[in-house]
């Protein structure tokens, strides 16, 4: 499989054409970006980790039922992905409060919730990705009724399997955004990635964040959170 031309370059990741129409290829930067892209910085070999660790974590949801866009590996940094059309929602799972939900309401961070919550971002840079509910993504055009239940029963479905395999590490998943695409004949995939960037881990025994919020919160070990969820993942 071969790079032809660049079609876009995001925070986190390139994609490039290949000579088949259908699949791209993704490639894995290490510029790290936080708060909506006001804070930037390099945290070394994130994009090895977080394309090794995507992969790897799309191949489980595959064994479980859920379809992904994945299709390869070609290297430590580049992966051949299905040609999807985004659609234009983050999609955030909370198990546990933190970040913008701990802010956002008033409440502190570490409160287990009785039942997994979802919320859904408009994404789009612009308007800084404002929370947005079901309805107005329907009103909005982003997707069909359809397809916004499917996203939703998707989502928690990828929950439930992660979870419980993160748990197995020794780490408790406290959330983590997810992305959907619409395949050629309109099938609803997982995209994007799941990695340290996405997902908030931290250590099941000590509570140690072992993912970026050490970059957002200049809590420093930033490598070291990373590589620490690449040991346990991959059983180095």
């Amino acid at each position: 499989m071969e790079k032809l031309n660049q079609l876009y370059e995001g925070k986190a990741k390139k994609v490039f054409a290949t000579e088949d129409p259908d699949l791209y290829i993704v490639s894995y930067k290490d510029d790290a970006t936080a708060f909506n892209g006001l804070k930037k910085g390099t945290i070394s070999g994130k994009g090895v980790v977080n394309n090794k660790m995507s992969n790897f974590l799309m191949q489980i949801l595959e064994k479980n039922g859920v379809p992904t866009h994945y299709v390869e590996e070609l290297n430590d940094r580049e992966t051949v992905v299905k040609k999807v059309s985004i659609v234009p929602l983050e999609v955030i799972i909370r198990n546990v409060s933190a970040g913008s939900f701990a802010k956002n309401y008033g409440v502190e961070e570490g409160i287990t919730f009785p039942e997994p919550t979802i919320e859904f971002s408009y994404k789009n840079d612009d308007l800084g990705d404002p929370l947005i509910n079901s309805y107005h993504a329907f009103a909005l055009g982003l997707a069909t009724k359809e397809e916004i239940q499917t996203i939703k029963d998707m989502a928690f479905r990828v929950n439930d399997v992660l979870k419980e395999y993160f748990k197995s590490l020794g780490v408790r998943l406290i959330d983590f955004k997810l992305e959907f695409g619409r395949l050629g004949d309109g099938t609803i995939v997982p995209a994007d990635e799941i990695s340290p960037d996405t997902c908030r881990f931290c250590d099941i025994n000590t509570n140690e964040k072992l993912d970026k919020d050490r970059f957002r919160r200049d809590l420093g070990g930033v490598e070291d959170a990373y590589n620490e969820m690449m040991k346990r993942v991959f059983n180095l």
